[in-house]
């Protein structure tokens, strides 16, 4: 693995065209115009690339549209979330990513009808075994009901030394990361999620990059770029950035249709369709993400 999984990594949205439609145009030039922005790599169907909403056939023409780029960019990982709840479903889907040239994986836990951490942890197991790719488990237990403690993903590091980073969207979220690199010796990494609600603590407590929703991906470079460089600016920025990462966080279709505005209103996507059931922007939200793209025009233009 020459790509470090470190830095900004954003989620892909998946664009779709006014007829609900796969928009594959589109998608490919959100990922060229991403590619050029500065991330450390891009994130396949994840929870805001509306995965749940998309048959096999799109799935793998996304995939192959995203790889194909990633593979010709150096520096930019290209890097598949595995969301199946069945880890023979799971494994077949891995290993095609990885033979698809995937970078790294980003695994979703079951959490269906509620497994048991024994069900939960072979399903690990026979996932991040089946590949040879650094693997990122992404912890969400407000999304998935999931209740995992730090010391479940040390002892699974253990046995497998391609689990590389845990994705920590729990409450409160530092002292899980802090246990996270603390109780494995630095062997497991952890990345912010949430919009980066909780960024300044958790790189500050060590960990190793977020991975926002890509409407705004250059915000988040130049936070990352501001981290390293003016701890002062970095704080400036996130500030600001803050009111529109506690808005659109409180639910998740909420945030997919932020984004798609975002994203649709600066050119890089020609619909902000999103497929039913989808949340509709209020003219008070609405408003808030016109003041979004009017604030941080110096980087979204």
């Amino acid at each position: 693995m020459s790509k470090p999984l470190g830095g900004i990594l954003p989620i892909l949205a998946a664009p779709f065209t006014a007829r609900g439609a796969l928009d594959e145009d589109s998608f490919q030039s959100l990922v060229r115009h991403l590619i050029g922005c500065g991330v450390s790599g891009l994130t396949l169907f994840g929870l805001v690339t509306e995965f749940y909403k998309l048959t096999d056939r799109e799935r793998a023409r996304l995939q192959a549209l995203l790889l194909a780029e990633t593979s010709r960019a150096q520096a930019v990982a290209g890097i598949v979330a595995i969301t199946d709840h069945s880890w023979e479903v799971a494994v077949g889907r891995a290993r095609a990513a990885e033979v698809d040239g995937a970078d790294a994986l980003l695994v979703l836990p079951p959490h269906f009808l509620a497994p048991s951490p024994a069900a939960i942890r072979q399903h690990l197991i026979q996932v991040i075994r089946s590949v040879n790719l650094p693997v990122i488990v992404q912890y969400a237990p407000v999304q998935t009901g999931l209740r995992l403690a730090p010391e479940f993903f040390v002892r699974l590091r253990d046995e497998l030394p391609n689990l590389a980073l845990v994705k920590v969207e729990a409450q409160p979220t530092g002292p899980y990361v802090s246990a996270l690199l603390d109780d494995s010796g630095g062997r497991l990494g952890a990345l912010a999620g949430y919009a980066g609600l909780q960024l300044p603590a958790l790189l500050a407590r060590g960990a190793a990059g977020l991975q926002p929703s890509c409407a705004c991906a250059e915000v988040y470079v130049e936070l990352w770029r501001r981290w390293r460089v003016d701890r002062a600016a970095f704080q400036a920025l996130h500030l600001q950035l803050l009111p529109y990462m506690v808005e659109w966080m409180q639910s998740l279709e909420l945030i997919i249709r932020a984004d798609k505005v975002i994203l649709q209103r600066r050119g890089l996507i020609a619909s902000d369709y999103c497929r039913a059931p989808a949340y509709a922007l209020d003219a008070a939200e609405a408003a808030g993400v016109e003041r979004c793209l009017d604030q941080f025009k110096a980087w979204l233009t």
